[in-house]
């Protein structure tokens, strides 16, 4: 739980933590559907699957799930219709480059965050940005050998 004081302070921050939490699983599931399905790969789709549930098992301590669930407000978001560049994809390549940097920047943001409550979950969310940096940097050649477009 948020130890700061101010209700509005509170909810503005479990918004950003809100969204980069749907974020950064949506965007490792994505990565995990194109290793596994497409490229087949075991490693691969286990390192983004074990990443998602490391995800699970930080946040059910630090941010409840009716917590967040409370000071959602998607359709009042103010960037929900900001999307002119996430139309556009030429490949399963592309979609993958565009999802993992997602999950990087998400782990960033809620590493940052992070630090206003647990320094200790701040860190476990750097540990895993780095560990998405490692999956990125082995999957590179392979993801990179897929078609621009298909």
């Amino acid at each position: 739980m948020i130890k700061s004081s101010g209700i509005s302070r509170n909810n503005s921050i479990y918004r950003i933590v809100d969204a980069n939490l749907n974020r950064v699983k949506e965007g490792l599931r994505v990565c995990e559907e194109i290793t596994r399905f497409i490229l087949d790969n075991h490693k691969f789709t286990a390192g983004f699957k074990k990443a998602r549930h490391e995800i699970d098992g930080i946040i059910k301590k630090i941010y409840p799930a009716p917590e967040l669930l409370k000071v959602r407000n998607s359709n009042g978001d103010v960037g929900r219709r900001n999307s002119r560049g996430e139309l556009k994809r030429a490949g399963c390549k592309d979609i993958f480059w565009a999802n993992i940097q997602r999950v990087k920047e998400s782990l960033r943001v809620l590493e940052e965050f992070s630090k206003l409550l647990d320094i200790k979950v701040a860190l476990r969310f750097k540990q895993l940005r780095y560990k998405v940096y490692e999956i990125e940097k082995d999957s590179f050649k392979k993801v990179s050998s897929l078609p621009d477009s298909g």
